[in-house]
């Protein structure tokens, strides 16, 4: 009699169940569609003659019967991917382009000095560099499109390996001669949400670090009092074209202070201070867990890190 024995990216779905409780999330975390992850869940169902996932309107959970088959094919599952990197680091000397995605932030203000201390440090690599908004990278990562993600989203994908690059802050910017440039006073996070902003869109990290740190601003006595951000006066896709809609007065933005500095130093934009909002954000660069990392990787790690300890990367 033949055994039947569920194939590890129907193992790898169930443990991702396990983890999310959902079959839509786990089949994102094996890079599969949702209609293709439950599909091969029903196949191993019936192959087994057991019932595995429980489904209701709530999301997805293991039964009895596959918490086992999760619980006992760990080893396994381990043994695999061991496997997988072994097999990646024969080749990883070989690959001859570095592919890497990077948030639009990072890839205006601060990719091209870090592109340009990589080819030094390789002796001319090649590097391909694509940019997007932050989720526009998770999903370059997910995919195997890029090697290397670096995104500027305070939400960083738990199946994703991760670590920080260095932190950004973000301004308010308006117009010279806006309103708010000769305000005598700090700006509220109330005054923010009561006007229309020139703001990317639904995606983009810079966007998620201020709703983010709307929702979870408090009053003066530590209440809390959640905002939520009025109707954008424009949502734009790049972050020059923000800097360029603020400086003909369109309406004020938030932006990474790096981003602006030089347009605030030649008088095209001017900043605004805000009182009781930390606008603070990480940098971060982004992996595929499991999957062995090109050498040349390496190199542009250890860039990184000299730049978020303030040392010199050309």
């Amino acid at each position: 009699m033949r055994e039947t024995v569920p194939d590890l990216v129907t193992l790898r779905i169930l443990r991702a169940i396990d983890d999310t409780g959902t079959v839509g999330a786990a089949a994102t975390a094996v890079g599969l569609s949702q209609q293709a992850a439950s599909a091969r869940i029903a196949d191993v169902e019936r192959d087994l003659g057991l019932s595995l996932v429980r489904r209701t309107r709530q999301g997805s959970s293991l039964t009895d019967h596959g918490r086992l088959v999760v619980e006992w094919s760990g080893r396994l599952l381990a043994e695999a991917d061991a496997l997988a990197l072994s097999i990646r680091a024969l080749r990883a000397d070989t690959v001859a382009v570095l592919a890497v995605a990077a948030s639009q932030t990072l890839a205006e203000a601060f990719a091209p000095a870090w592109m340009a201390a990589f080819r030094a440090a390789t002796d001319g690599a090649a590097c391909r560099l694509t940019s997007g908004n932050s989720a526009f990278v998770v999903d370059e990562v997910r995919s195997g499109r890029a090697a290397v993600g670096l995104v500027e989203t305070p939400e960083v994908p738990a199946d994703l390996g991760s670590a920080p690059i260095r932190t950004d802050r973000l301004v308010v910017v308006v117009a010279p001669d806006h309103p708010w440039a000769s305000l005598d006073r700090p700006l509220t996070a109330r005054d923010l949400t009561e006007t229309g902003l020139v703001l990317r869109e639904a995606g983009s990290g810079t966007r998620r670090t201020l709703e983010l740190a709307l929702s979870s601003h408090t009053s003066p006595d530590g209440t809390p009092a959640p905002l939520v951000l009025a109707e954008p006066a424009a949502v734009l896709a790049t972050t020059g074209a923000i800097r360029a809609a603020v400086a003909t007065g369109i309406g004020p933005s938030v932006l990474s202070e790096a981003a602006v500095r030089d347009d605030v130093a030649r008088g095209a934009l001017a900043t605004v201070p805000v009182a009781g909002l930390s606008l603070e954000r990480p940098f971060t660069a982004l992996w595929k867990n499991g999957v062995a990392l090109p050498a040349a990787a390496e190199t542009l790690f250890a860039i990184l890190r000299a730049s978020s300890q303030g040392e010199a990367v050309t």
